[in-house]
């Protein structure tokens, strides 16, 4: 599966930001799908994810802020990222769990204070 991630650039603490991947097929037939980030000098981690039944998971730093969900007419996966702050500067990937793990090319994200 090749995943291609867009949306990333700079924006004020306090802004928004909306990160989409799209899939080269259906990923609604993909048993989960995830964003994650990695800050510089940071390991990679999990931002959120959402099962082929819909469940989501998100980690604790971002809850309330940010939204992952599918868009079925454009076969992406989003992330919507609000009240941004500085610790959210990254490069964002997004994962797909097909049965075989697919990662896409990172999506950079800066948060100035």
């Amino acid at each position: 599966v090749q995943l291609q991630a867009s949306g990333g650039g700079l924006v004020q603490a306090g802004g928004s930001l909306r990160l989409s991947c799209a899939a080269s097929r259906n990923i609604f037939g993909f048993r989960a799908m995830s964003w994650y980030r990695q800050a510089p000098g940071k390991e990679r981690e999990l931002v959120a994810s959402i099962s082929a039944g819909r469940d989501t998971n998100y980690a604790d730093s971002v809850k309330g802020r940010f939204t992952i969900s599918r868009d079925r007419a454009k076969n992406t996966l989003n992330l919507q990222m609000d009240s941004l702050k500085p610790e959210d500067t990254a490069v964002y990937y997004c994962r797909a769990d097909s049965g075989w793990v697919s990662w896409g090319r990172g999506t950079l994200v800066t948060v100035s204070s």
